[in-house]
């Protein structure tokens, strides 16, 4: 694989985030191929009308509230393209991608690491240096 760059989020692109601040024990649902899980605490995002979860953790390390309801994710990412077809192991469940595709991580790493399409990547996100 290329080398992993670092990239940062586009100052226009928010996302609305509520917590899961219930008394549950999460729940599952089916997205990019494979079963995801979010637990008590997460958080679910709507990112332009792409909604999925991400677990309380790396919400808290890597978004801050720009107004009630509006993140921002102001930590940066590393990235890479996929040379071909295959799947990552996020800390909500398996995300498929084709190849051409980033695979993207919250951590300098590789530890914490989730995968977009190259359209979606690069409309959200620009190098950091």
């Amino acid at each position: 694989m290329p080398a992993r760059r670092k990239y940062i989020k586009r100052a226009r692109t928010p996302v609305v985030a509520v917590q899961l601040s219930l008394d549950t024990g999460g729940f599952t649902y089916r997205k990019w191929g494979g079963e995801q899980t979010c637990g008590p605490g997460d958080w679910i995002v709507n990112n332009g009308g792409d909604v999925y979860t991400v677990d309380r953790d790396t919400f808290a390390r890597t978004y801050r509230a720009e107004s009630p309801g509006l993140y921002r994710k102001v930590a940066p990412v590393w990235a890479e393209r996929a040379e071909r077809d295959g799947a990552i192991a996020t800390k909500e469940g398996i995300t498929r991608y084709e190849a051409g595709a980033y695979l993207v991580y919250n951590d300098e790493d590789g530890r914490d690491g989730y995968a977009v399409t190259a359209p979606r990547f690069e409309a959200m996100y620009e190098p950091a240096e």
